[in-house]
């Protein structure tokens, strides 16, 4: 059995560059996806044409820059986060090495064995993002289970982490101590949690017989 041996992080696209090279419905659907998850988030669009949308997602966000031209080696300058969505593979391989030679992580669309990195699933509700990662094998899966989450996880986990914050400000002692008295709180809440969902299921399952 394959494991998922990934390591998941959440990137801070508004303090690094992000490139995409590439301008067409795949482009498009990629910057849309990023603005979504991290709105300031700073992007530079390099392709000789354009979706129309992505023009006017470029004239609505000041923190996208979008250049009318072939890919040069010079717009990996500065780059952290490489996207490339062109309809070369060629071109597309060529690229990926240019990146790797400058430990730029990238991500070849539809290409795993060209990507340092996927984007999965994700869901969000306020402060709280899980992202859902089935290595690369099947993103129809990833947006199943994310789907499962949005309706399992209750919108109050919001207002939650918003008082699980304001809790550990207070907290008093060192970082073990600290983390204790968290632990123990989330496993209250947790616990509740199921107890709710358990309700829940009796409750249909009550329904289902009184059918």
């Amino acid at each position: 059995m394959k494991t998922n041996n990934l390591y998941p992080i959440f990137l801070k696209l508004d303090k690094i560059q992000t490139l995409i090279v590439g301008g067409g419905s795949i482009g498009l659907e990629k910057v849309q996806f990023i603005l979504r998850q991290s709105p300031n988030a700073k992007i530079k669009i390099v392709s000789e044409t354009f979706h129309s949308q992505l023009i006017l997602l470029a004239i609505a966000n000041k923190n996208i820059q979008i250049a009318e031209r072939k890919f040069v080696d010079e717009d990996l300058v500065g780059v952290k986060v490489l996207i490339v969505a062109t309809n070369s593979n060629r071109l597309n391989a060529d690229i990926y090495q240019l990146a790797k030679e400058k430990n730029i992580l990238t991500n070849v669309v539809d290409n795993p064995q060209l990507c340092d990195f996927y984007t999965g699933a994700v869901m969000k509700k306020g402060a709280v993002k899980i992202a859902v990662s089935s290595n690369g094998t099947s993103p129809t899966l990833a947006k199943r289970i994310r789907d499962v989450l949005e309706e399992v996880i209750p919108d109050e986990v919001e207002q939650t982490a918003e008082l699980l914050l304001e809790i550990r400000a207070r907290l008093k002692g060192d970082l073990t101590t600290k983390v204790k008295s968290l632990n123990s709180i989330t496993t209250v809440l947790s616990n509740d949690l199921k107890h709710c969902e358990k309700l829940k299921e009796n409750s249909t399952l009550h329904n289902i017989n009184l059918n």
